[in-house]
C-alpha cells in the first residue's frame, strides 16, 4: 500500500519566500513616501494652529503679535517631533518655519504685508 505524503516541498516554500520578498521590496518605498507625507501634513497643521493662536493673541493684546511660541502660553502646542521657529515679528506681521527630523523638507508661513503667501503654509 502506497502512503501519501502531505506538506510542501522545499522548492515550493522557497518560491513563496521569494514572492513575499519581492512584494516587500515594492511596498517599503511606498510606505516611506507615505510617512514623509504624514510628517509634512503635521508641520502644515502646526503652522495653521500657530496662525489661529497668533490671531487670538493679536486680538487679546492690543494689536501686537506674540514674539515667540512660548509667549502664546498653553494656547499653542506643536506636534511631537515638529520644531516650530518664529521668524521676525513686527507690528504688521510675522513668519514661522516648521521642521521635522525625519524629513529634509521644511514648511514656512508668513502673515502680514511681507509675503505673497499670506496665511498659507508652504513646504
Amino acid at each position: 500500500m502506497a502512503t501519501q505524503k502531505k506538506g510542501f516541498t522545499l522548492i515550493e516554500l522557497l518560491i513563496v519566500v521569494v514572492i513575499i520578498g519581492i512584494l516587500a521590496a515594492i511596498a517599503l518605498p511606498k510606505f516611506a513616501a507615505t510617512k514623509e507625507k504624514a510628517y509634512i501634513a503635521s508641520m502644515k497643521l502646526d503652522l495653521r494652529n500657530l496662525i489661529v493662536s497668533q490671531e487670538a493673541y493679536f486680538s487679546d493684546n492690543n494689536s501686537t503679535y506674540a514674539p515667540s511660541t512660548a509667549a502664546l502660553g498653553t494656547s499653542y502646542q506643536h506636534s511631537a517631533g515638529v520644531t516650530v521657529t518664529m521668524g521676525p515679528v513686527v507690528a504688521t506681521g510675522w513668519s514661522a518655519t516648521a521642521s521635522h527630523p525625519s524629513t529634509t523638507k521644511t514648511c514656512t508661513v508668513s502673515v502680514g504685508g511681507t509675503s505673497t503667501n499670506d496665511s498659507v503654509p508652504v513646504c
